[in-house]
């Protein structure tokens, strides 16, 4: 049972993380490079494929939860990553998410001023944030796996 549930924290991990990365260049690469229609196309799909990532996140938080009951938040590597985890999903929800619907809903009217740019910029650097923690969690996993046991 535990291996099942090791095998399903590590699978979603790895898609949240790899998701909110696409999320991220997406944005950055339609913002630099592309045409209005062509960043309204983006935020369109963000908006969409968001509502995969949240049962992603969720399930990793969950599984995370089951893998390591007893470990106290913010004590070892395992700590640390039950530590970052509220701030992810916070972030996640709070910022992030309330950002993609909103920049979709301008971008599909073709609003690309003022408050599409402000929130394009809050969107992004949660994103970052998130894609941060993230990271240094998968980091520490992959550091207690080199260790000798």
């Amino acid at each position: 049972m535990n291996s099942k549930i090791k095998t399903m924290h590590r699978t979603c991990a790895i898609l949240a993380f790899l998701t909110i990365a696409c999320f991220f260049s997406a944005s950055v690469l339609s913002e630099v490079l592309a045409s209005t229609q062509t960043i309204a196309a983006v935020k369109q799909v963000i908006a969409y494929a968001v509502w995969g990532l949240i049962p992603l996140m969720a399930i990793t938080g969950a599984t995370g939860a089951k893998l390591a009951p007893k470990i106290k938040m913010g004590v070892g590597p395992i700590g640390r990553k039950k530590k970052r985890m509220p701030i992810i999903a916070i972030n996640g929800l709070v910022i992030l998410l309330p950002a993609a619907l909103y920049l979709n809903s301008l971008a599909s009217q073709g609003d690309f001023g003022t408050n599409f740019y402000a929130v394009q910029l809050i969107e992004l650097l949660a994103g970052a944030t998130n894609l941060t923690l993230m990271g240094l969690s998968l980091r520490g996993v992959l550091r207690m796996k080199k260790r000798p046991r």
